[in-house]
């Protein structure tokens, strides 16, 4: 009988993130361990690490993620709308004009492209438009529904991590990346979410999640930390979906 193989270590960012954040983001990060774990070891990450993911499945990621950053800034706009003070009302406003704007322009920068317009335009419905997946409704629906009508603690926690994982996955691509990055087919990709000006927006977002768990109560407190795990685990699932090119017909 073959000797098993090893399983390989998690990616570091999962027990050592490199965001500077506070001793309740940390808490956080280190319960929703598990979903990090998938995350790390997702097949789509380690092909876009390698180049080697395939065109079609990238763009049809671009594409999912584009109706996502729809959904996720409706979610941003109803937290400005019930933020605590005017720095996170201010926060969450600028995250909604400037930080999704910015990631909105370097998908259609992409997709316009000659390398990715045929491929978008093949994966696009009769008119159009992009049908969002199983998964990607599931995720949005549930931050909107999630901002809307539960407490903002709450709310702020479920956004938390599309920031703050897509930092340390970015991070950590272009440490895999390495010199290779000059040629790397995604790099436009990988580089947005690597920026230092990224990070900062990242730590601002876990500083306003700190401070507010900071002055919860224990029941309030456990509702923020599951709706952070809860994220993670559709951050884990809506990559997957991608490689899988999730749509409804099955």
């Amino acid at each position: 009988m073959a000797a098993s193989q090893p399983t390989p270590a998690p990616a570091s960012y999962v027990d050592a993130p490199a965001m500077r954040v506070g001793a309740h983001c940390r808490t956080a990060w280190r319960q929703a361990r598990e979903a990090l774990v998938d995350i790390a070891g997702l097949e789509f990450l380690a092909e876009l690490a390698d180049g080697t993911l395939p065109t079609a499945t990238f763009v049809h990621y671009i594409q999912q993620d584009a109706a996502y950053l729809a959904g996720y800034g409706r979610a941003m706009t109803l937290l400005a709308a019930g933020a605590r003070d005017r720095h996170q009302m201010r926060f969450w406003a600028r995250a909604t004009s400037e930080t999704i704007a910015e990631e909105q322009a370097m998908q259609a920068q992409l997709m316009e492209s000659r390398q990715f317009a045929s491929i978008a335009a093949e994966l696009a419905g009769d008119d159009g438009e992009v049908v969002p997946s199983p998964t990607t409704l599931g995720y949005t629906s549930w931050l909107v529904a999630t901002a809307a009508v539960d407490e903002h603690e709450v709310a702020v926690a479920a956004v938390l991590p599309c920031f703050w994982v897509y930092a340390e996955v970015g991070r950590h691509l272009v440490e895999t990346i390495g010199e290779g990055m000059a040629e790397h087919p995604y790099r436009r990709w990988v580089e947005t979410y690597s920026d230092p000006e990224y990070d900062a927006a990242v730590e601002e977002a876990c500083g306003i999640f700190e401070a507010l768990y900071e002055e919860a109560d224990e029941p309030l407190r456990a509702r923020m930390l599951a709706a952070f795990r809860r994220g993670c685990v559709y951050e884990h699932h809506f990559w997957d979906a991608a490689r899988r090119r999730e749509d409804w017909s099955r």
